[in-house]
């Protein structure tokens, strides 16, 4: 899906015509968002959007995993699967399932971390805990009820922020702003833009903590990359952040390509993006996150370079105690249940 443009904008003649939609969208969830979820038994973590579209939940998903890890746990990625075919519950093998399988966040983060995939979040929850996860982290779901979460962490680009402010389809927002806050544990604002300061600020006031983090190149993509000259496409949630991490790294930019999110590129794009790069010398880089769309794909050409990016926080260690403070709690919580 590609984002209306008046999202982003004040106000204008399609928000207020959707409006009345919205309104009642967001009413829908606000009252599904109020169900008791079921306990999963070990501590949930969730990471998540007040928004539809991107804002940077996988970086954050596996900056996490890091730090659990870290901590002694045994964390377990349980995703939908956005974009897949398979319901599940099944773990992503990287061998076997493609992005048309599982979705290409799932099959990307494999690498990296266990990934369950279920659509069903308690089916997902139960195969994590066979394969030995300690920690569930939830890849979205913060306005799904299903699950119970021991703390939810929202994600926010600090240079686009939420928009209009307005609910879907009025707006990007996935549920009235009130109704999210009021679930939020932590916010995650990356990059050193303003465009979010009223939540956090608004956060503050309910002692939720803001949590800065930025987005910095792998070093070896960089290596790779300087001194060419590149093509660079991206269909995610935010292609113009990629192509502005590129630009930051220093990295000779020619041409741009946007796509929607999640876009399924046809053999035809691509050869038509390979021509184009040929023509002028240019190297092709995308995203992990296409890439791994593409993989498998007939009439993808070699050459394609991903570049990869790892969220850094300003302050790693007031993550780690509030991830600590949060595993201790549910512990604790659960045991008094006993």
């Amino acid at each position: 899906m590609r984002e209306p443009a008046f999202w982003y904008r004040p106000r204008s003649l399609p928000s207020y015509a959707l409006w009345p939609l919205g309104a009642l969208y967001g009413a829908i969830t606000e009252r599904r968002m109020l169900r008791k979820g079921t306990d999963a038994g070990i501590p949930v973590i969730c990471v998540g959007n007040y928004h539809v579209g991107g804002a940077g939940k996988t970086p954050t998903v596996l900056a996490l995993t890091k730090l659990l890890r870290e901590l002694g746990e045994t964390p377990v990625v349980l995703s939908r699967g956005y974009g897949g075919r398979l319901k599940g519950p099944v773990m992503v093998d990287r061998e076997r399932h493609g992005a048309a399988d599982v979705g290409d966040e799932p099959l990307m983060m494999a690498r990296d971390v266990p990934v369950v995939v279920a659509r069903d979040r308690l089916d997902g929850v139960a195969l994590a805990k066979s394969q030995g996860a300690t920690v569930i982290l939830m890849d979205d779901g913060f306005q799904n009820p299903r699950l119970q979460k021991d703390a939810s962490l929202i994600v926010i680009d600090s240079e686009r922020g939420l928009g209009n402010g307005e609910v879907f389809p009025a707006g990007p927002l996935r549920a009235p702003l009130r109704a999210q806050l009021a679930r939020t544990d932590a916010l995650v604002l990356i990059g050193d833009g303003r465009a979010a300061n009223e939540v956090a600020a608004e956060l503050a006031k309910r002692n939720k903590p803001e949590l800065r983090a930025r987005l910095k190149a792998d070093a070896a993509s960089l290596a790779q990359l300087l001194g060419k000259r590149v093509l660079a496409f991206a269909g995610i949630g935010d292609p113009e952040r990629f192509f502005r991490t590129l630009r930051a790294g220093g990295i000779d930019v020619v041409h741009t390509r946007p796509f929607a999110d999640h876009h399924m590129f046809s053999r035809e794009e691509i050869a038509a993006l390979a021509a184009e790069a040929r023509g002028e010398q240019l190297t092709l880089v995308t995203t992990e996150k296409d890439l791994a769309r593409l993989r498998g794909s007939e009439g993808v050409p070699d050459g394609i370079v991903p570049f990869a990016v790892q969220l850094e926080f300003d302050d790693p260690a007031k993550l780690r105690q509030l991830i600590s403070d949060h595993l201790y709690k549910a512990r604790e919580r659960r045991f008094s249940k006993r």
